[in-house]
């Protein structure tokens, strides 16, 4: 039975194996058995589920998830934990542990492995630090994938869901709203914690698309949403003149035919308005 979302719980196996958090992996514990409810309830996890998990940590969301899914393969970076979710996890059968760093492990091919190369749902308590090469490293490879039910800095939560005009709109906000469907689940204040992080963090469930809601070419897309928001300041104009090989009057005239005024910026383009002048250029 799952017991590890309780703060004594946590600080007994800690200290059983004399476990120093170590800051350059951003360590961060869950010890709230609500917030864990609440991923797990966001995650949607049946019997049916191959679930990975980034960063399992001592096995807090493990324990539930082994409870709920077919099979649970968990991907770790710090060896020294090893040892102890072979201890927490002693009496499910249906894990593995990957001592690994994430972004070098072949997901594709593990979801082809255990689930038959159908859609996986990936479930993490993510590292501030890595939050976004994660997220984005999953979409850009394109892993089959259900859902990604995450644990990540409130502002950046917040961010992945905003829309045309807003402060915090940007390319992360168009990356992953191309992807996913991004819900906000509850948010968990540093509490919620050990050791206790300096701001909140928010738990984000992204339902992934079948198919992109947009048609255009996706890597000419996205590299037209990166030149138009790395200087905000600048008009969508001057920024793609920056950023692309085309010419200042090939962007002014794709501008022009996609029907917005010279002078406008970036933030101020839906992801359809984004696609709409991908599919004028590609054809210059």
């Amino acid at each position: 039975m799952a017991y590890l979302s309780n703060p004594t719980y946590t600080k007994a196996v800690l200290e059983a194996h004399g476990f120093s958090f170590q800051k350059k992996f951003g360590q961060n514990f869950l010890i709230d058995g609500n917030i864990l409810d609440n991923i797990i309830d966001a995650a949607g996890i049946t019997k049916d589920d191959f679930v990975l998990e980034i960063g399992p940590g001592i096995g807090t969301m493990t324990q539930r998830l082994c409870e709920e899914a077919r099979e649970v393969v968990a991907v770790e970076i710090d060896k020294t934990l090893i040892p102890i979710l072979d201890d927490t996890l002693s009496s499910y059968k249906n894990w593995t542990v990957i001592n690994q760093d994430v972004l070098k492990v072949d997901i594709k091919a593990l979801a082809e492995e255990k689930n038959g190369g159908k859609p996986i749902k990936v479930v993490a308590n993510l590292p501030y630090y890595i939050t976004t090469p994660i997220i984005m490293g999953l979409f850009e490879s394109h892993v089959p994938l259900e859902s990604i039910t995450i644990m990540i800095q409130k502002e950046v939560a917040d961010r992945m869901q905003e829309g045309p005009g807003s402060k915090e709109y940007g390319a992360l906000s168009l990356a992953v709203q191309y992807y996913s469907n991004p819900k906000i689940v509850c948010d968990a204040p540093p509490s919620c914690f050990m050791p206790q992080p300096k701001v909140t963090s928010t738990v984000i469930n992204l339902k992934c698309h079948n198919n992109p809601p947009v048609e255009c070419d996706e890597k000419l897309l996205f590299q037209i949403i990166r030149a138009s928001f790395n200087q905000r300041r600048k008009t969508l104009q001057n920024g793609l003149s920056n950023g692309l090989h085309y010419s200042k009057e090939q962007i002014a005239e794709a501008i022009s035919k996609a029907g917005f005024i010279p002078t406008v910026r970036g933030e101020s383009l839906s992801l359809e308005d984004f696609a709409k002048l991908t599919n004028i250029l590609k054809e210059m």
